[in-house]
């Protein structure tokens, strides 16, 4: 395809209509990414996760112009809530970062969840391919900002920096629930309003307390409005790639999340042949009725729906 050709030499309008296609589940899409599969796997993929307010979109803001500093090419995705009524999404993260929008060597794409549950849209993955591809040095995931069920980035990130703020009200919970196994690095943003200090000491305490880190995480305390300890951060960041380079610990992480993308991808394609297969012929509404009533169970519908596919 021309637009692949041109989007793996540098062309930005290329890369951009590229993950339109992707994103918009195209009849290109698949092929799409087969294309650029070989052109992947070279970026530092960081997620950048946390609940709603806690300073995201300024503090990828403030990292990606240190990256340029080290005129390192990078690839932004920021997810935001798509409404269940309309269909929309505000995209506000884009505004916050309207200046780096005019860097040539920043890409930014913001695109809505569109029901997809786990903090990050469908397409993320794949945006992640294309901009890769497209020869991002780091490509920063910012996630939807969902709370404690968003836990989905581990699948798509190398390195996940989980952002707390003071003053939430329920910091502890919202580390303990499945968040705590996920953060590489912990950074507790707008460290100069009360309460930043216990925070920081609530996390290193759940760490204190956690057996399973093969590294225990560090805690960074930023103030990204003000450019504050974002050096540091970054730092900590770099630290940790080159800590899990050194360690084996990133091949396996990416074959991990590979073999995660590989059954999804299979469990799709299950889901979409079961449905159309039940539904052209009727069965659907038949054994619904059955279950509903209670002649069978879910377990032996199962196994007769699987059976058509052996």
């Amino acid at each position: 395809m021309e637009l692949i050709e041109k989007m793996l030499n540098g062309d930005k309008r290329a890369c951009a209509r590229l993950i339109s296609s992707v994103e918009n589940n195209s009849n290109e899409a698949e092929d799409i990414i087969k294309t650029i599969y070989p052109h992947t796997g070279k970026a530092h993929v960081i997620g950048i996760t946390g609940p709603p307010g806690a300073g995201k979109s300024t503090l990828t803001d403030k990292l990606v112009k240190l990256l340029r500093k080290k005129d390192l090419r990078v690839g932004i995705i920021a997810v935001d809530p798509t409404s269940p009524y309309t269909g929309g999404a505000i995209l506000g993260d884009r505004i916050r970062m309207n200046d780096l929008a005019l860097d040539p060597g920043v890409f930014i794409r913001s695109m809505g969840t569109r029901g997809y549950l786990g903090g990050l849209a469908k397409a993320t993955r794949n945006t992640v391919k294309i901009l890769d591809a497209f020869g991002c040095d780091v490509v920063i995931i910012e996630t939807v900002g969902v709370g404690q069920s968003e836990v989905d980035i581990v699948k798509a990130a190398d390195t996940v920096v989980m952002v707390m703020v003071p003053g939430l009200g329920d910091d502890i919970q919202s580390i303990k629930a499945g968040v705590m196994e996920i953060g590489d690095i912990f950074a507790v943003n707008k460290s100069d309003i009360l309460g930043a200090q216990r925070t920081a000491t609530e996390i290193n305490m759940m760490l204190d307390l956690s057996q399973n880190l093969e590294r225990r995480p560090p805690v960074v305390m930023v103030t990204a409005s003000q450019n504050q300890n974002i050096d540091k951060l970054l730092e900590e960041i770099e630290k940790h790639y080159i800590y899990m380079k050194e360690n084996d610990i990133l091949e396996k992480r990416r074959k991990l999340n590979i073999k995660r993308e590989l059954v999804e991808l299979v469990e799709e394609e299950l889901r979409k042949y079961v449905i159309k297969e039940t539904e052209n012929k009727g069965e659907m509404e038949s054994v619904t009725l059955s279950l509903y009533t209670k002649e069978t169970d879910p377990f032996t519908i199962r196994d007769i729906l699987l059976s058509k596919i052996k």
